[in-house]
């Protein structure tokens, strides 16, 4: 996400907090360690489970993006194939944030290291707070409840927040949550648990399931900022999380790869 008005608060808050050099500075290490040994699968997963949301017109885009076009450029009956030429920005459907999206120099999303596109899955849920405030946060402390139940998050693990929002999907309106003033409002991380999980835990991403890291009504995008400046990527417009247990799954993100990549469409499952 981020339509083009958040470029000077973006600018303002890696200048604030100090988060330029250390982003820069992961991505010349990830530029080197791109190329990595071959990712080892759990074995005796029973379920794979599609957190994608279908790529159609149909999507919720955030502000300032084109909904998908799709237009029919070749058929079978006239020329002995089908294709279709496909319109979109790089930030729809369920997609990647890479640190570039954020980060002058940052590392892009094809340049990400495989060895962090598998990583174990931890779902942090909000589900019940959201329902009744839609500008609710992840907080530390909800981190930190999920510790106490199911154990420290593991080495190298993708933390993603559900708040139920998939379920809105079908219907555009209800999942932008716009107030009269034409503000959305939907759940994100916050700035303390954002910095609570780079700087306190080993994670290599994070994920949601609304169309951005941060909540729909800030401004100021302090988990973008947090997230991304310290080299980790992120996922939106994530699906079905309330398919997988909190605690177990791996996640797989087939992260996009064309050139100077900020982010793009992904897909993204769970070995159960």
């Amino acid at each position: 996400m981020c339509a083009p008005f958040v470029t000077s608060s973006v600018r303002e808050g890696l200048s604030r907090r100090g988060f330029l050099g250390a982003a820069v500075g992961c991505a010349a290490v990830a530029s080197v360690t791109a190329q990595q040994q071959a990712v080892r699968l759990p074995k005796g997963f029973r379920d794979v489970v599609d957190l994608t949301h279908p790529f159609s017109p149909a999507l919720p885009v955030y502000p300032g993006y084109k909904p998908v076009q799709i237009r029919p450029r070749f058929a079978i009956a006239q020329d002995g194939f089908a294709a279709n030429e496909v319109t979109f920005d790089e930030h729809t459907g369920t997609h990647v944030d890479a640190p570039l999206h954020f980060v002058a120099g940052g590392v892009s999303a094809g340049r990400l290291p495989v060895d962090r596109l598998v990583a174990p899955l931890v779902v942090v849920q909000i589900t019940d707070r959201a329902a009744k405030d839609p500008d609710t946060l992840v907080t530390p402390d909800d981190i930190l409840a999920w510790e106490k139940r199911y154990g420290r998050i593991p080495a190298g693990a993708f933390v993603a927040m559900h708040a139920g929002w998939d379920a809105r999907i079908g219907d555009v309106d209800r999942f932008l949550n716009r107030d009269a003033k034409g503000t959305m409002h939907a759940p994100g991380f916050g700035e303390a648990s954002a910095r609570f999980l780079v700087s306190e835990r080993d994670i290599c991403a994070v994920g949601v399931d609304t169309l951005s890291l941060d909540a729909a009504s800030a401004q100021k995008f302090v988990a973008h900022v947090a997230f991304l400046g310290a080299g980790k990527y992120g996922v939106e417009l994530m699906a079905n999380l309330a398919t997988v247990p909190p605690s177990g799954a791996t996640v797989i993100v087939g992260a996009p790869t064309h050139e100077g990549a900020t982010g793009g469409p992904a897909r993204v499952l769970a070995l159960v």
